[in-house]
């Protein structure tokens, strides 16, 4: 069985969040390296109940809880901050609480909407944070929750996330491209599209460490939305035809942000390694997908 890295003992993963993009991959790697794990969804235990959570992750006693499970619906949030509380910082509250009884360390995976989203530079992990929507300052309650009780911890923060499980960006793309010859994307907000296929393995070498902290993860390069979908018709060959917006013109019910460039710099600090370009993670994808 493999060990963690660092003690030289066998190690236990739950990952929850299963039915979604990224806890779907996390829980593959995880099997494909031959580590005990188990995977959980809604019906194994309401993230919402408290003693449901601890009950649930108490029993099972793992070494570590990789926690991929979120309210995402960015602009639903608006309309019901307090479940998307109760799920976001509440649930992951409860987690490591539970966490912190059996000695299990935790990763949390967190967003770049915890930041203003303004400016052009890269924001390095410990920039102040300012989130502009429901979403992004639950998330960041979630991160509050786990630093406050678990020094065994790591929160990595994410962005634009696609993957095989469920839906995203990308596969709306191929479906609406297939209907229109053209669409308006907007082109004034820029950031770096995540592969859960390239992420899913960095978490998993990251679980087995005590390299704790906060780090950035996403695929590397930046663009806008617009420039995304653009290559993701030209790479699976349709003809449709992007139209570059601004936002203004796509008013959205949550405040989106401009700017979500992060830096990598902590990745590079504890020695781990960055995910390849984004355009290869998309033409990796699609060979996965069939397109």
């Amino acid at each position: 069985m493999p060990e963690c890295m660092e003690t030289g003992e066998p190690m236990k993963v739950l990952v929850t969040g299963v039915t979604g993009q990224l806890g779907f991959d996390v829980l593959k790697v995880l099997q494909t390296r031959k580590i005990e794990c188990r995977g959980t969804g809604r019906k194994e235990f309401d993230l919402t109940d408290p003693e449901s959570t601890w009950d649930y992750i108490i029993r099972y006693h793992p070494d570590a809880v990789i926690h991929c499970a979120a309210y995402t619906a960015v602009d639903q949030a608006e309309d019901e901050p307090e479940l998307c509380r109760k799920v976001n910082a509440e649930g992951t509250r409860h987690i490591a609480q539970a966490c912190k009884k059996i000695g299990a360390k935790m990763l949390y995976l967190s967003t770049d909407y915890v930041f203003p989203g303004t400016g052009e530079n890269a924001y390095e992990t410990n920039d102040p944070k300012g989130p502009q929507s429901v979403y992004g300052s639950t998330k960041l309650g979630g991160e509050e929750a786990v630093r406050e009780l678990l020094k065994q911890h790591f929160i990595v923060r994410i962005s634009w996330v696609f993957g095989q499980n469920g839906n995203n960006f990308v596969k709306t793309m191929l479906r609406l491209g297939k209907e229109r010859s053209k669409m308006n994307i907007v082109c004034d907000q820029i950031g770096s599209p995540t592969y859960t296929a390239d992420l899913a393995p960095l978490l998993c070498d990251m679980i087995v460490t005590e390299k704790y902290g906060t780090y950035h993860a996403t695929n590397e390069g930046y663009c806008s939305w617009a420039e995304f979908a653009s290559e993701i018709f030209r790479q699976a060959g349709y003809l449709t035809k992007v139209n570059f917006i601004p936002t203004s013109e796509y008013p959205s019910r949550a405040k989106r942000p401009f700017n979500s460039r992060m830096s990598k710099r902590s990745l590079d600090q504890a020695g781990f390694h960055r995910l390849p370009e984004w355009q290869d993670a998309l033409k990796r994808f699609f060979e996965k997908i069939g397109v």
